[in-house]
């Protein structure tokens, strides 16, 4: 994805405003003073499909990058609209999306023939030197080539921000378990057409029972 982003020192220097690839920064701009992009992102270039999240139009993306040694630690924030599915009443509703994300990326290693290496892509790391935040373990992934690869990082973190149980609203009635309407629009007919109460239903139990003893 080529689009408008600014590329600038964290502490504050030059500014330079440049076309570059979001998604795709290469290594050697990621220095320790540091690395800012940003831009909006469709979900097609964050390779997102329907079972995994929707965005309404495109998400926006801030990030600061910045590179220790070998390793590149990565901050930021995603913000945009997202469209959840009502589990209790099956509609598509909207919802404000905006959450802050801290990732850190090591070069990845090939490891010896015999060695066998674990499949999990990512676990958890050390902390971002000097955030003056205490017992806060970041995301880790591996790069490997000259450039780093941003959207599967950014895809995953989208879909692990996403609640387990949307709610449209948390008055939401839901769908009637008989004929599923919709019992927000207003009642259904079931309630109508249930012949007796509680009480009958004992009953009728009560004289099956005495009529099989009977026998």
């Amino acid at each position: 994805m080529i689009a408008d982003c600014e590329m600038l020192g964290l502490d504050g220097g030059m500014r330079l405003r440049t076309t570059m690839d979001v998604l795709t920064p290469k290594i050697v701009d990621i220095t320790a003073e540091g690395l800012s992009l940003s831009g909006n992102l469709t979900s097609e270039e964050l390779g997102l499909t329907d079972a995994d999240a929707s965005i309404r139009d495109t998400v926006a993306v801030g990030l600061d990058l910045r590179a220790i040694e070998r390793t590149i630690y990565v901050t930021g924030v995603m913000e945009g609209t997202a469209v959840h599915q009502c589990v209790r009443c099956l509609k598509d509703f909207d919802a404000p999306l905006a959450f802050s994300l801290r990732v850190v990326y090591e070069r990845e290693v090939k490891a010896p023939v015999v060695a066998k290496q674990p499949d999990a892509r990512k676990k958890k790391t050390q902390t971002l030197p000097d955030d003056g935040e205490e017992d806060q373990n970041d995301d880790l992934y591996y790069f490997s080539g000259d450039h780093l690869e941003l959207a599967p990082m950014l895809r995953e973190q989208l879909i692990l921000a996403a609640p387990m149980h949307p709610l449209c609203s948390e008055e939401c009635l839901g769908l009637c378990a008989r004929c599923g309407k919709d019992l927000n629009e207003g009642p259904c007919r079931c309630r109508e057409e249930s012949t007796g109460s509680p009480f009958d239903v004992l009953r009728t139990m009560k004289d099956k029972l005495r009529g099989t003893g009977n026998r």
